[in-house]
């Protein structure tokens, strides 16, 4: 090729180059300027619903400023032990433990904030190991005006002295624990944890079978055999939604929405706001099909799917290096934004929010729910919207979301170098840039029919039939009622 062909093409690298570096660099002079603009204000805001006060006028949060570096009031975070290995004798006195918390539902901080009535948030938090994500979804609820108007509920499946410890020292909102009583924890070398005579994972059903391994008759739809470890959160999930609904004596006529989070979220300060303008909308009919909300949306997910989209052709290929550009970007063009379609996991799975009567239809499904072969709970909530419900679950959204998913590392998500707090960071730069446009008075709905999602087959992991049998026996509870169940 000749020379006067090559140097076209180098000039064209070398402009290219230049306009990313001049990006990049716009970039951070962005988030330099976010990082000294002045505090976050709410402003007084008329919330549309007569059941709740205005959360940008009250609450713990000075009527909303800012904090650059959090309000958590549990700095017994930062210390908290890592899980020990149990003796028997341990594991049975934690059982009795859990027990009697779990019957006795103390509410911590009732002397400052008072009782729970019809007016007051609920939160549910569901808990496993991962007290750094944990701190920081504590840090970002700290800072959400008329937090002080909820009741936070963290349901554990690890008994920790130290993590409970903190969670009781959370002082700006009312606090339960509940804690899943059929946990790996306290059964490691039986069902529903690890039995010594189950089959491996991975061995042969034919080989199983000769060999007579406890759960040999039972392979998923892939002809694997469960995993504990894999199975206790879609456990941990339905127990924990049966127990909100059935065994909570202060919520037994709570008739609002009830929201539902997990350890690696992250919420934005306008998240009860937004939360009150969804149900408004639904008691007020504005969505009459609508059976639940959904706060959230995956970062990576967005960042590549959705803000991918926006950005110049030649931006694309690099568009991961750019989360506080999406974060921004979103928040200016959808926060009045709502959205109404069918729902979909994946999509629609983080920060859900639904009331009593949408679960009482769930639960009536539990046999359908129970015997699907999917370890993921959410697959298993799809299944049971298209095949059981009579209709299809129907969500109702906001465009720019107010839950984040952190969590870099779990069930999921296997990696060396995890860095939630460099994510939480990168959310707060993104919302902050354009903080006038959190609290808006309204929501658009915007009704969009999407693609339906056929189901052919679960993801398995779920055919062993004491899975099915344990998760139909958490349908039953009820607060009148205690769960007896026994574990053989």
């Amino acid at each position: 090729m000749s020379p006067a062909a090559v140097f076209p093409k180098r000039l064209a690298r070398y402009i290219l180059v230049l306009c990313v570096l001049s990006l990049l660099a716009m970039n951070l002079y962005i988030s330099h300027s976010a990082r000294q603009n002045g505090t976050f204000a709410s402003g007084n805001k008329s919330k549309g619903s007569e059941d709740k006060d205005d959360p940008s006028s009250s609450g713990s949060m000075n009527g909303g400023v800012w904090a650059e570096n959090g309000l958590l009031g549990t700095p017994a975070f930062i210390n908290v032990p890592e899980t020990e290995v149990l003796s028997d004798e341990e594991i049975s006195q934690i059982a009795k433990e859990i027990e009697t918390l779990n019957d006795a539902q103390t509410i911590y901080n009732l002397d400052k904030f008072g009782p729970v009535g019809p007016g007051t948030f609920v939160i549910v938090i569901q808990v496993h190991s991962r007290v750094e994500y944990l701190s920081l979804l504590v840090e970002s609820l700290s800072r959400v005006p008329q937090i002080d108007n909820c009741l936070v509920i963290f349901s554990h499946d690890l008994f920790n002295p130290g993590l409970n410890e903190a969670i009781q020292s959370i002082d700006f909102t009312r606090v339960m624990q509940i804690f899943y009583p059929f946990s790996i924890q306290l059964n490691p070398h039986r069902f529903p944890g690890e039995s010594p005579d189950d089959c491996p994972r991975d061995m042969p059903v034919a080989k199983a079978q000769a060999a007579n391994c406890r759960n040999a008759q039972h392979p998923d739809v892939h002809g694997h055999f469960r995993e504990a470890s894999y199975t206790q959160p879609k456990h941990h999930w339905w127990w924990k939604a049966n127990f909100i609904f059935g065994g909570i004596n202060v919520l037994r006529n709570y008739t609002g929405v009830v929201a539902f989070l997990e350890e690696d979220h992250y919420v934005t300060p306008d998240f009860l706001w937004v939360l009150n303008l969804l149900e408004t909308a639904m008691i007020r009919n504005s969505c009459k099909e609508c059976n639940l909300i959904a706060l959230g949306t995956y970062l990576k997910t967005w960042n590549i799917r959705s803000a991918h989209n926006q950005l110049p052709l030649i931006l694309r290929p690099i568009s991961y290096l750019y989360p506080i550009h999406m974060v921004s970007t979103w928040m200016k063009h959808n926060a009045a934004q709502g959205v109404v379609t069918n729902w979909v996991t994946g999509k629609h799975n983080m920060g859900m929010a639904f009331n009593r009567s949408m679960w009482e239809s769930v639960r009536d499904c539990s046999k359908k729910f129970c015997n699907y072969d999917d370890y993921n709970w959410d697959w298993t909530l799809l299944s049971v919207s298209d095949t059981c419900l009579k209709s299809p679950l129907q969500v109702y959204y906001p465009k720019a979301p107010r839950i984040f998913h952190i969590g870099d590392c779990g069930v999921h998500h296997k990696k060396a170098n995890c860095d939630p707090a460099s994510s939480a960071q990168a959310i707060d730069k993104g919302v902050k840039t354009h903080q006038a446009l959190l609290f808006p008075d309204k929501l658009g709905v915007q009704v969009s029919h999407g693609k339906k999602i056929r189901l052919k087959q679960g993801n398995g992991g779920w055919g062993d039939i004491r899975d099915r049998q344990l998760c139909l026996a958490f349908s039953t509870i009820n607060s009148s009622k205690p769960l007896a169940i026994r574990i053989s």
